[in-house]
């Protein structure tokens, strides 16, 4: 990892912030309905609950392969907004055939071309997103922060379209979803030059060797060894804290409430990421979330009593929130700008692919072994990244970074 080249505050776009809010919420309305929503859909048709999870497992297993590649093509082009039109329209056609298939393979074999369109949607946002952060100055978290409310908007008002019109009606929720996304990917503001004609008219000619070169960055793998123990912490709460929760006799509405306060933590802290990136540096973020991340999975291990659960949702802004947040900025601070959707990959693929999917396979076994006290793997995993972030500032030389 080295220092970009100082940022440039040129004019952006007409509305571009507004045109990128709007397709992280498209982004986040799609996400909203497929996590909770999309089981109940396979369910209905018949699947297993073995065949569901394989379902479900492949999107983390193909964004490992697949998301970096993708990356790589968008900076070789130089136009992600182009790659994002073309994925965007692919996610809603495939998610339209669902409607047209029956039996697991079938809907096997189209959730794996789901997941090559779906899957590196993200990180080419996040880096068209921090395109604007670095000419114009524009804040990132007041962007991203609309993903957090139409996740809300979906999950909630997903349940009371099944509630009407059934199971069959999942689907439909997700096709709408894909549609408001292919709407938004063309609304998405044109690539512009970054101050010299030919910036303007020719796309960078990276090679494969300059990606090749970031995985031999010996800070940039501290970078992705850290954030990724971060992020795994959250397999256990991923998959169980709902079915632990009513063990605990927790009733399904506050489970919800617990959920809701968790993503209303993150907003908040979004709304305010400019002034939290200002005064701490994104460096000093990511070590923030892997301390919270100490404190709430330790605690969670003991289960808490209910008023001590609230509290420690809100900490989901930074286990979860501050650490995405520095490690976005920290790639557009030290990554050249012709690597950085290529950047953006491999954080997702490494974190949200291959460090979050061993985390969900192991999370079964440790919560089938000793229920709540699984939470404590994942203390472990914060306690990981706090020394390799410690390690992550000490290898990083230029103060802004940190």
């Amino acid at each position: 990892m080295q220092k970009s080249p100082p940022e440039r505050h040129d004019a952006p776009p007409t509305g571009f912030a507004v045109r990128v809010a709007f397709y992280f919420g498209a982004i986040f309305l799609l996400v909203g309905s497929y996590t909770p929503y999309f089981p109940v859909w396979l369910d209905w048709r018949g699947m297993s609950e073995t065949e569901i999870s394989l379902i479900f497992a492949t999107p983390l297993v193909v964004r490992i392969a697949f998301t970096p590649a993708i990356s790589f093509a968008a900076d070789r082009l130089g136009d992600p907004r182009r790659i994002l039109v073309a994925l965007s329209w692919g996610t809603l056609l495939t998610l339209a055939a669902l409607g047209w298939t029956s039996g697991f393979w079938s809907i096997f074999a189209l959730s794996v071309v789901f997941a090559l369109f779906w899957t590196s949607v993200i990180p080419l946002t996040e880096t068209v997103a921090m395109d604007g952060v670095k000419r114009a100055g524009l804040d990132y978290g007041r962007m991203r922060l609309w993903g957090s409310l139409t996740f809300i908007l979906a999950s909630s008002g997903g349940g009371l379209v099944l509630e009407r019109w059934g199971s069959p009606s999942a689907l439909g929720l997700l096709v709408g979803a894909a549609l408001v996304l292919v709407a938004g990917a063309h609304l998405l503001p044109r690539p512009r030059g970054h101050g010299r004609l030919e910036a303007a008219t020719s796309p960078p000619r990276i090679r494969l060797a300059d990606a090749a070169a970031l995985l031999r960055s010996g800070p940039f793998l501290l970078f992705l060894a850290a954030t990724s123990a971060i992020q795994a912490g959250h397999g256990v709460y991923y998959t169980f804290a709902t079915l632990h929760w009513r063990v605990l006799d927790i009733p399904d509405s506050t489970i919800g409430a617990l959920w809701a306060t968790g993503v209303i933590a993150e907003i908040v802290l979004f709304a305010w990421s400019g002034w939290a990136v200002a005064r701490l540096g994104p460096g000093r973020l990511i070590l923030l979330g892997a301390l919270a991340a100490v404190l709430r999975w330790a605690v969670m291990a003991l289960d808490p009593p209910l008023a001590v659960l609230f509290p420690l949702q809100v900490l989901h802004a930074f286990t979860y929130g501050t650490a995405h947040l520095g490690a976005i900025h920290l790639i557009a601070r030290t990554v050249p700008a012709p690597l950085s959707a290529t950047a953006q990959g491999l954080y997702a693929s490494v974190t949200s692919g291959l460090a979050m999917g061993g985390a969900m396979a192991l999370a079964g076994p440790l919560y089938r072994a000793y229920a709540g006290g699984a939470y404590l793997a994942m203390a472990g995993l914060g306690l990981v990244a706090c020394v390799l972030t410690l390690a992550l500032l000490r290898a990083i030389r230029h103060p802004a970074a940190r």
